[in-house]
């Protein structure tokens, strides 16, 4: 059973992902301002098979809802759309997404029952869309305040009506999304203890030292992790919302958060690498290193046996070449496949152009500190 598979999909930088229900396909942002559509052949490679052209600016998050088979792009030209497959002509065509903001849109995410996405914007506001059947297009309905500086990152919470996002003015918040428009009745719970209306607060968390890069909540939704600028790892508890669980690491900053299971998550960003936490008791720790690292020559010679070998060669065998599977920072990780409360597969994505697709259960085999 193989640990990973990796493929080079472009030589720039990937900044978003996603498969459709069952991996056959995947979208992928980049650079430009199409989002890319590849076919999974036989072997389990991945192939370009059209490009999404609508978007004027660089797409810079896209989204794609399994039930629906729905997708939803952003990008920095202020607007976002929503793709359907029509068979009876064979491609793929947007539906207007009505956002009403002035700054690029960031990030953008589908919710649980897929009937409404979020998204972020430098505008310093939250749009919830959701489908206007009369007009034949999505509307949205801003949460502004207290947001006060673009918008990174969301997520939303398994009850499809409660939303996490992450933003540069140091703050990860919690928010109500519950739409009347929608005849929404969320039950309450830890984060909403009562009823609360669409934009309520339900909670805000300083980080105090970094833009939030990423935000995740558990399988359950009773914990929210994000990560920071900071090379900081947070993880909170609906039921003790006072009590931040932080992890300051030595690592460069971290840009993307999964969770494997409810005390298990995985972190990635500028170090290259998928790195494991585990939630022990009251404590956040960190677990190990889950990329395999390849030996290079001369690692582990003597002084003189390196200088020997430079004065043979003319040259140290170093090279340029990292010893992390991502050769560039990892800007987005997802899970691909969960069974049994627990996470299989997750995917990411990085600065180098490449996709790979972790086996946890290969990782596990691996290294004793996974537990899963």
């Amino acid at each position: 059973m193989a640990e990973k598979k990796e493929q080079r999909l472009f030589v720039a930088p990937l900044s978003g992902h996603a498969f459709n229900a069952d991996m056959s396909k995947l979208i992928v942002s980049s650079t430009s301002s199409e989002a890319t559509i590849f076919q999974r052949d036989a072997n389990g490679t991945y192939t370009k098979e059209t490009e999404l052209k609508k978007h004027i600016e660089r797409v810079k998050s896209v989204d794609w809802a399994p039930n629906s088979n729905r997708i939803a792009t952003c990008a920095g030209d202020r607007n976002a759309y929503v793709w359907n497959w029509h068979a009876d002509v064979g491609e793929w065509k947007p539906s207007l997404v009505l956002l009403r903001i002035e700054r690029a849109a960031t990030y953008i995410r589908w919710a649980k029952s897929e009937d409404r996405f979020a998204v972020g914007s430098g505008a310093r506001l939250l749009s919830i869309c959701y489908y206007d059947e009369e007009h034949d297009w999505w509307v949205s309905k801003h949460i502004k305040k207290p947001i006060r500086s673009t918008i990174l990152c969301c997520d939303w919470h398994p009850n499809n009506y409660i939303i996490a996002i992450g933003s540069c003015d140091f703050k990860c918040r919690v928010f109500s999304s519950a739409l009347k428009e929608l005849e929404d009745k969320p039950e309450v719970s830890g984060w909403m203890p009562k009823l609360s209306k669409f934009g309520t607060l339900l909670a805000e968390f300083d980080t105090s030292e970094g833009w939030v890069h990423a935000v995740k909540f558990s399988p359950s939704g009773d914990k929210l992790a994000w990560v920071a600028h900071d090379s900081s790892v947070n993880v909170v508890d609906m039921n003790s919302k006072d009590k931040v669980l932080r992890c300051l690491t030595k690592s460069l900053p971290l840009l993307s958060v999964v969770w494997l299971n409810e005390s298990s998550l995985v972190c990635g960003g500028h170090d290259n690498c998928p790195v494991l936490y585990n939630v022990a008791a009251d404590n956040l720790v960190y677990g190990a290193k889950l990329d395999v690292q390849r030996k290079k020559s001369g690692v582990g010679l003597s002084a003189m046996a390196r200088f020997k070998q430079l004065d043979d060669k003319g040259t140290d065998s170093k090279g340029t070449t990292l010893d992390t599977t991502h050769q560039n920072a990892i800007s987005e990780m997802r899970v691909t496949k969960f069974e049994g409360g627990k996470a299989k597969e997750f995917s990411s994505i990085g600065n180098d152009g490449k996709l790979v697709v972790w086996n946890v259960d290969a990782l596990a085999a691996s290294i004793a500190e996974l537990k899963i």
